[in-house]
């Protein structure tokens, strides 16, 4: 029975140690580089804002959830359940946040504006009507936010179909909804606030000017896949 007992300890040991090992090669999540200058995108988002967003926000995101997935790992690691629990509100809202402006940075060009093409376009007419009607009704979801989060456009891949939604806070579309991400809106005050101050609407305006139409076709095919 002892010696049993002690192979056990063994095996946990054993096992613990692997996981530890894991954890510690585990390549950390990064920052993503811009493909533009944070001037790049003006007059519609002013450089000041980028560079806040993307190299303070965003930043902060990516350097938490590496803490946090650090943490949950040792709690892994030591079977410790409790701590497991106790850290799942930090890794959606971390893990969200750079999960959430990876994809936005991306959204956006300085090329961008003008209208969607081919099958990105015949989706949106099929599923809303027309472009326009698709921008008035997701600029009003966005708008309609209560106090932080995001609009979106995504695909339903179960129907095939192009979906409005919006999330509060950092909730990522896809772990909460369900939809595919295809474009995303941030509306965080930090996202607009030194520009725009509280009149989101004109924000939310003007970020029609600067999307990568290009980037979200390309999501449309990969997520048809």
């Amino acid at each position: 029975m002892l010696c049993r007992a002690g192979q056990i300890r063994r095996c946990v040991f054993s096992l613990s140690h692997t996981i530890s090992k894991v954890a510690a090669s585990r390549q950390k999540h990064t920052l993503p580089d811009l493909t533009y200058d944070y001037g790049a995108l003006e007059p519609y988002v002013s450089a000041e804002i980028m560079q806040l967003h993307h190299s303070k926000h965003h930043a902060t995101y990516v350097n938490n959830l590496n803490v946090t997935e650090e943490k949950y790992q040792e709690a892994l690691a030591k079977g410790d359940v409790t701590t497991q629990v106790a850290l799942q509100p930090a890794l959606k809202f971390n893990g969200g946040g750079h999960i959430n402006h990876t994809i936005f940075w991306t959204n956006l060009s300085p090329n961008g504006g003008s209208e969607p093409q081919g099958e990105l376009m015949e989706a949106i007419k099929r599923d809303f009507g027309s472009f326009q009607k698709m921008k008035e009704k997701m600029s009003a979801a966005t708008v309609a936010v209560q106090g932080s989060g995001w609009g979106w456009l995504g695909f339903d891949k179960d129907s095939g179909r192009l979906r409005i939604a919006a999330c509060a806070n950092q909730d990522p579309l896809q772990g909460t909804t369900g939809l595919i991400p295809l474009l995303g809106i941030d509306v965080w005050e930090h996202a607009y606030y030194l520009q725009y101050k509280n009149v989101r609407p004109d924000y939310v305006k003007a970020i029609w000017n600067v999307v990568n139409w290009e980037n979200v076709s390309e999501r449309l095919q990969m997520a048809k896949k």
